[in-house]
């Protein structure tokens, strides 16, 4: 028995060592890799990134050749340094430093010394490299953007960090990546692969052809063609509007989600992130923070929505049943509520049913809505979060899924936000505590692109697909599924006729009959968001914000609309008459109310930007 186990136990040891012998001389090459690496020199052939059109075909981004200078430290050889710094117009300092970190990168792998070479410079570098050892030209692609425009729907391309090198070893020292916008968020799509080949070096460090015939060579990938939905046209005329003015616009094609638009002002030329001169004036636009050109305001921007939240304060008290399309509330200048405390109203006749609640923005009546939508229930808390429950199948509150790297959740507060802001249960709140949520100027909070989603909406009578700015992939039969999937919202469909009714004849006869386009049925509700900034501890309120829904035509609609203008007065002033330009230059293809266009082109909010914070708060008369 014991003569047995001792031979099972040379058996099984023998098994494993011949087990991992066989592992190691076939399948693991790593320490073959590693055997070959004084012997091997590994060279990336880089692919060309894709092409990116707009909707219609546009050619949006496309390449141009770039050179860089490359080193590998182990292959430097003695050399005059002066010399060879007054051949690539560098100091001897940053030389020294560029072959240092390159050197802590890796001894044996190749990393920049000097990238992006002109046409000019590569053909006369291209003579002299031959005298450096350890240093070469490597060819790549550069993006070339064919527009002025649509910078941050594009973003650009930079170089990989230590960072992004440790996450992803895909990417090596030198090597470019997507950063903001579609170009990072279709990163491995635009990217390629690219390909590798391997030189056989001899012992005195020379090379004397591919490595086994090369057949462990590889060809790039051209990176894949994308097409956006982005409308190039009405993309540029939309920052054309905003000219001399800081916001953003939002479009959506309600019917698929599609991004027809997304402008944010001011905006920058995409080429002046391209070449040599795109780290410095990187850094010129990051730290530019009065215009903030890099923050996207249609993603990023949170703001109070002001008077088109009333659309969704009426469809929820429909469909909690608390109003009826036919009862009428009476107006007495404002709502009144708690120890004589009153939300204010603009003139207009009293009393008012819903449809005409919605055109003439009447705060009374939508106060009365939200309050009884609170107080059907047991608790303000129920009341509240049900009140949510319904704000969230519009998408609000949480980040829209859109597919661009950028953006912010807004606020729909809960009952768990307002008993932290009341320190309930020490002290009670009420729906007369939240009242301002009913008008869009409480804690709710929005991004111009939730508020272009919630507009979709109720153009879809009750449902949205997510937005997004992905039309086709080149070879990709279908988009991603999340961007096919219908959402419904929790507001029966039959409910959403009046309001649109009410949006329908805001355009009519209400806050925005000047605003009318000819042969266009357009719905819409104009806002005026307050505007209030704390300084020196004191909460000071500048001027208002403007701002606008709509959507276009009333019937099959085509076109769904949020425009905010920061410190824009009134929503019908500013947001407004550019919302009707953009339909109509989308649905018409051409402009007639040239009126509207003549004062947006030629206004500017520069002076209303300049002005000084004070030590008083001050307003501005609407």
């Amino acid at each position: 028995m014991r003569k047995l186990l001792l031979l099972a136990i040379v058996l099984i040891t023998g098994v494993v060592f011949a087990g991992r012998l066989f592992y190691l001389q076939v399948y693991d090459t790593s320490f073959k890799a590693l055997s070959e690496n004084n012997a091997v020199k590994v060279i990336y052939d880089y692919p060309q990134r894709g092409y990116i059109f707009d909707r219609n075909g546009k050619l949006l981004v496309s390449n141009q050749p770039s050179y860089d200078v490359m080193v590998i430290p182990r292959e430097v050889k003695e050399l005059d340094t002066l010399e060879f710094c007054k051949l690539l117009n560098i100091t001897k300092e940053r030389f020294e430093k560029i072959l240092k970190d390159a050197t802590t990168y890796s001894p044996r792998l190749p990393s920049p010394v000097l990238p992006q070479l002109t046409k000019e410079e590569y053909a006369y570098l291209s003579e002299k490299m031959y005298k450096y050892d350890g240093f070469y030209i490597q060819k790549r692609s550069l993006r070339d953007y064919e527009v002025d425009h649509s910078a941050n729907v594009l973003g650009f391309i930079r170089e990989v960090d230590n960072r992004i090198i440790e996450n992803n070893p895909y990417y090596q020292m030198g090597e470019l990546i997507g950063a903001q916008g579609v170009e990072k968020q279709y990163e491995e799509v635009l990217r390629g692969v690219k390909g590798v080949k391997y030189i056989q070096k001899d012992r005195f460090n020379r090379d004397i052809g591919p490595f086994k015939d090369g057949i462990f060579d590889t060809l790039p990938e051209r990176g894949k063609d994308i097409t956006l939905t982005i409308d190039a046209t009405l993309q540029k005329y939309g920052e054309e509007l905003f000219i001399n003015k800081r916001g953003g616009i939002v479009a959506i094609e309600p019917e698929t989600g599609e991004i027809l638009a997304l402008v944010t002002a001011p905006n920058y030329d995409p080429s002046l992130l391209v070449g040599r001169e795109r780290s410095q004036n990187y850094t010129r636009l990051y730290y530019d923070s009065i215009a903030k050109p890099l923050f996207d305001r249609g993603l990023q921007g949170e703001y109070p929505p002001g008077s088109p939240f009333k659309t969704l304060t009426g469809l929820i008290g429909l469909q909690e049943g608390v109003i009826d399309t036919k009862e009428t509330v009476s107006c007495y200048g404002g709502y009144v509520y708690g120890r004589g405390r009153k939300l204010g109203c603009h003139s207009h006749y009293s009393p008012l049913a819903m449809v005409s609640g919605i055109a003439n923005s009447c705060n009374a009546y939508f106060c009365t809505v939200y309050r009884r939508a609170i107080e059907k229930f047991d608790s303000p808390q129920e009341g509240i979060d049900n009140w949510k429950k319904h704000l969230s199948s519009f998408g609000l509150g949480d980040f829209m899924g859109y597919d661009l790297p950028s953006g912010r959740p807004g606020l729909i507060p809960s009952s768990n936000y307002y008993n932290r802001m009341y320190e309930y249960p020490k002290y009670n709140w009420y729906a007369t505590a939240t009242i301002s949520n009913a008008i869009g100027q409480g804690e709710v909070i929005l991004t111009p692109m939730q508020m272009a989603n919630f507009t979709a909406a109720i153009a879809n009578r009750g449902w949205y697909y997510k937005p997004h700015v992905i039309k086709n992939i080149n070879t990709v039969d279908t988009i991603p599924s999340e961007y096919t999937e219908k959402y419904i919202t929790t507001i029966d469909p039959e409910h959403f006729e009046p309001v649109v009714e009410g949006m329908f004849d805001v355009y009519n006869r209400g806050t925005a009959a000047h605003l009318q386009v000819p042969g266009i049925e357009i719905c819409g509700k104009t806002g005026t968001a307050e505007n209030f900034v704390r300084i020196d501890g004191k909460r000071m309120q500048l001027t208002d914000h403007s701002m606008f829904v709509a959507f276009a035509p009333k019937d099959n609609p085509k076109i769904a609309i949020a425009v905010f203008v920061e410190n824009g007065y009134w929503g019908g002033r500013w947001a407004g008459r550019i919302a009707s330009l953009m339909i109509e230059k989308y649905l018409k293809g051409e402009i007639t109310r040239t009126d509207l266009e003549e004062y947006v082109l030629n206004g500017s909010l520069l002076d209303e930007y300049a002005k000084p914070y004070s030590g008083e708060p001050f307003t501005i008369n609407k």
